[in-house]
């Protein structure tokens, strides 16, 4: 069996033997797949509302040719053809756009998709971010691919810096047990193997549900009494009245300590369920909300 290391070696050879452009080079992805370029690419479909993100943060809306539906961040994205959701893509949508790279999800594209587009000789690029550092470490690496390494290693380094900000604050601080909340009916949360665990962990809290077997466990009043969560955290895009309802239910249960104390909040799910560069945002709010006795730095 050929392994990471050899390759490695084994494209670097191929890449020499091409002649190719400044921006060209081969690619292993998150599938250890080698992707060739022949140059850097100009038109670009994004196969999740996460890729999208990333794409405008490195500054590359205009090469974005198709993107998939609920790809809502930033406005520009909307009016972007469509090729369908991510779990589900019109093949035949992204082939009359003429890509000359499409960036695909392991977690949520389906690997015949990926393959279908690598028959018709368009360049498929997966990727597979599951924690906050390995985002920042994605957005580099598509800078890279995208010819645009400079700007992308700028942009980086000011989250990097950020998610520092984070972690030297909460260091030596107690780390209440968190409860993340990402569905009331039923109720369900998120285990260890989840952004949104590794999100919770930097900003020094314990996730109550992180050695759950089930990557979104669903939980029943009598355990969360049990386990007594410090903090609930209720992950949503509802506001107002939808939260002041879901505030009102956990009312009930006055024996949980983050109901006694006051301590259960909402956090916008666009922050911290996708993996983008929005996640540092996510990271400071949920930091912010586990520990409001920290003077925070807002540089």
């Amino acid at each position: 069996m050929i392994t990471r290391f050899c390759l490695r070696i084994v494209l670097v050879g191929v890449f020499l033997s091409l002649s190719l452009s400044s921006h060209a080079g081969v690619f292993l992805d998150s599938l250890d797949r080698a992707v060739i370029l022949s140059s850097a690419p100009m038109r670009i479909i994004s196969l999740a509302p996460s890729i999208t993100e990333m794409i405008y943060f490195l500054g590359l809306g205009d090469r974005l040719v198709g993107v998939t539906r609920f790809s809502s961040f930033p406005r520009e994205a909307q009016s972007k053809p469509k090729v369908g959701i991510y779990t589900n893509i019109n093949i035949e949508k992204v082939i009359s756009l003429n890509p000359d790279l499409v960036i695909g999800t392991m977690d949520g594209n389906r690997r015949e998709d990926v393959e279908m587009l690598e028959e018709v000789d368009i360049p498929v690029y997966v990727i597979n971010p599951r924690t906050v550092g390995q985002v920042l470490d994605t957005l580099e690496r598509l800078g890279e691919i995208c010819g645009v390494t400079d700007r992308s290693e700028r942009l980086v380094l000011s989250l990097r810096e950020r998610v520092l900000r984070v972690e030297r604050a909460v260091r030596n601080r107690e780390k209440p047990l968190v409860l993340l909340v990402i569905n009331m009916r039923p109720l369900m949360s998120v285990n260890g193997r989840t952004i949104h665990h590794n999100v919770i962990q930097l900003a020094g809290g314990r996730n109550m549900t992180g050695d759950q077997p089930i990557t979104y466990p669903k939980l029943n009043i009598e355990e969360v009494i049990r386990k007594g969560p410090d903090v609930i955290i209720i992950s949503s895009m509802e506001r107002g009245e939808e939260f002041e309802k879901a505030k009102q239910e956990w009312s009930r249960w006055s024996t949980v300590p983050a109901v006694s104390k006051g301590k259960v909040y909402l956090i916008d799910s666009d922050l911290i369920d996708r993996p983008a560069p929005r996640i540092v945002s996510g990271l400071e709010e949920m930091a912010r909300l586990l520990h409001p006795e920290v003077v925070w730095d807002e540089r």
